[in-house]
């Protein structure tokens, strides 16, 4: 786990300044995103609810979610989690977890049915974390680029 001489907070990210400083973590995520176009489109996305809460360790932003709640005939009222990052740096210490069960304490808040997430095929890391935190394979997701 993470070190407590440290102190910890998580929060959602409210302000620009806010949303900017959680671009580095955001990035590893999505390494072709340019800082100013992060806060555009995030600016953009919360019009569509879209929320990012983020855990900070001193000055440090280690873990990053950017979510939303929507609502579809299959799952009814949910909680989807469009970005789910951590530090390189600070990977296998918790934050991911710890981040995972705020959003969850987040949906359940809010009346969610369930928590849902896309998850790239080639990040097999990350589904063993998914699959260690009690999230199962359900579906495949397609795509096509117009």
């Amino acid at each position: 786990m993470h070190s407590k001489t440290q102190q910890q907070l998580t929060r959602e990210a409210l302000t620009e300044d806010e949303v900017a400083a959680c671009f580095g973590v955001i990035k590893q995520l999505r390494p072709l995103l340019k800082r100013d176009e992060f806060v555009r489109r995030v600016a953009e996305q919360r019009k569509e609810g879209y929320r990012i809460a983020y855990i900070q360790m001193g000055s440090m932003i280690v873990c990053v979610a950017g979510f939303r709640i929507m609502h579809n005939l299959s799952w009814g009222k949910f909680l989807y989690v469009d970005d789910l990052s951590t530090d390189a740096s600070y990977r296998s210490k918790g934050y991911g977890m710890e981040l995972l069960h705020w959003l969850r304490n987040e949906a359940r808040h809010l009346r969610c049915n369930q928590l849902h997430l896309d998850s790239g095929i080639q990040r097999i890391d990350a589904h063993r974390f998914y699959a260690r935190e009690g999230l199962e394979k359900t579906c495949y997701h397609f795509a096509e680029t117009l």
